[in-house]
């Protein structure tokens, strides 16, 4: 019955909590009891909180107790990714080379969940400085470890997010998005990801143009979940200075499913990439059954060009901009790949920077055209299911650009809101994703449109059949 309690949606958990079924303790100690038995397996967890999640969940029970509630999150266990300050535990990036003293104060996400009554749990692994997607590097002697499949990767960055909400340790992970770190690993793990508007979600530390690619958002079971949870991350805070105006109140009540007077494009080739013939498969048999039950679905071409050309100085020159952050002492300490592609930067000139920003510029319009003439966009989440763990990033065989992040990085370029949800299952059992996005600050329209389209597919997260876990739902 514990490990049932594990994977309780957030109106379920609230329901309980109302009528006294079971308490915020009962259920953090539930999850807590299924976190110590599958973290040897996972290996998704930079650290544990039990003493702290205990007198939160206890805080939260005697509210419970008296009718005063401060929200629908009262209560609901999540997790924190660990490149965003949790106060008085040290926020390590997956880097040997980070500063292990204890955060002074909590990051704007985790205040707002925080004053919402959500208990945190833990903070969640990521790939040094979340540089690639898998999840793995030098701080930790095993990699993480997808649910659905423990001989595969849940990917990164926000690869230990998706893996505890995928195993049912955490009602909800925050993960955060500069490339496809929320979208790639939901996709693998079989979950409901967002990354929202560039600003919509506050975060207090943009470290250059590479911060302006980065977003920061929900990874959970369900798109109800993730409606619930964002209401909660994008209220504001006064130290993002990129933050966007705070939405309305009640901006997320009442959505319901919609698709049939949705105008949608399906571009399976976006950028020149084709997915590999599994996910093909899948993702356009989700579309024909979309199609099927009246949605208006026209097929595209590319839309847009090929990243790299563009984009590859860029990115680049991000990591350069770490890499000089560290004392020259410690470079030996860093994954060897990511810091060879930091000594690459090093090299990357004014012009080139400039370049980028106008070929941001560039997609940004070109994309914007496609909105005017189609509500959303379909694409394929990743052009692949999850690699296997021990698979090398950036190489030959997994190539950032063709296999890593060409459905998702052209929305972080453009400051779009994207969301991904499970479309079913390669003949092997790996989850498959469907990414849905949307105009800059359309939230609403995604967040209708995949509840229309996870009530039309009807299909089973496949969190529910996890493979090498001894406990299941």
């Amino acid at each position: 019955m514990s490990d049932a309690l594990c994977f309780l949606s957030i109106a379920e958990l609230s329901a309980r909590y109302a009528d006294g079924t079971c308490s915020p303790v009962d259920i953090v100690r539930a999850h807590l009891t299924r976190a110590a038995r599958l973290e040897p397996k996972l290996q998704a967890f930079q650290l544990i909180d039990e003493d702290g999640a205990l007198r939160a969940a206890a805080a939260s029970a005697a509210r419970w107790r008296a009718g005063r509630p401060v929200g629908a999150l009262d209560g609901v266990p999540l997790s924190i990714k660990d490149n965003v300050d949790v106060a008085g535990f040290p926020t390590r990036h997956g880097s040997r080379t980070s500063d292990d003293a204890p955060a002074e104060t909590d990051a704007p996400v985790v205040a707002r969940l925080r004053e919402a009554g959500a208990v945190i749990l833990a903070k969640t692994r990521l790939p040094e400085f979340g540089w690639k997607g898998l999840t793995d590097g030098p701080l930790h002697d095993q990699p993480t470890r997808n649910p659905s499949n423990l001989a595969h990767t849940p990917g990164g960055s926000s690869g230990g997010a998706a893996a505890c909400v995928a195993a049912g340790i955490g009602t909800v992970a925050f993960g955060n998005d500069g490339g496809g770190s929320i979208r790639g690993p939901a996709s693998f793990c079989g979950l409901f990801g967002l990354k929202p508007t560039f600003g919509r979600v506050p975060h207090d530390k943009h470290e250059g143009p590479f911060g302006t690619l980065v977003a920061g958002g929900p990874i959970t079971r369900s798109v109800a979940d993730a409606i619930i949870t964002l209401a909660v991350m994008a209220r504001p805070d006064d130290r993002d200075w990129f933050a966007l105006p705070p939405p309305p109140a009640g901006w997320l009540a009442a959505l319901r499913p919609r698709l049939r007077d949705l105008r949608f494009a399906y571009a399976p080739e976006l950028g020149g990439v084709a997915p590999d013939a599994e996910v093909r498969r899948v993702v356009e048999a989700a579309v024909a059954t979309l199609a099927a039950q009246g949605t208006r679905i026209t097929t595209l071409g590319p839309i847009i060009d090929p990243l790299r050309p563009s984009f590859e100085a860029y990115w680049l020159a991000g990591f350069a901009k770490r890499l000089r952050a560290i004392p020259p002492a410690r470079h030996d300490e860093m994954d060897p790949q990511l810091r060879r592609l930091a000594e690459q930067g090093l090299a990357v000139g004014i012009e080139a920077l400039l370049a980028g920003e106008a070929a941001r510029a560039a997609l940004g319009r070109r994309l914007g055209a496609v909105h005017r003439e189609y509500d959303l966009l379909l694409t394929p989440s990743m052009p692949h299911a999850a690699p296997t763990v021990g698979t090398i990033y950036h190489t030959d065989a997994y190539d950032r650009w063709r296999d890593g992040v060409p459905y998702s990085l052209p929305f972080n370029l453009t400051g779009q809101p994207a969301a991904t949800l499970p479309c079913g299952v390669t003949h092997t059992g790996l989850p498959v994703g469907l990414q849905v996005v949307g105009p800059r600050f359309a939230e609403r329209a995604i967040l209708e449109a995949c509840l229309g389209i996870e009530q039309a597919l009807g299909v089973v997260p496949p969190t529910a059949r996890l493979r090498g876990l001894q406990s299941k739902p």
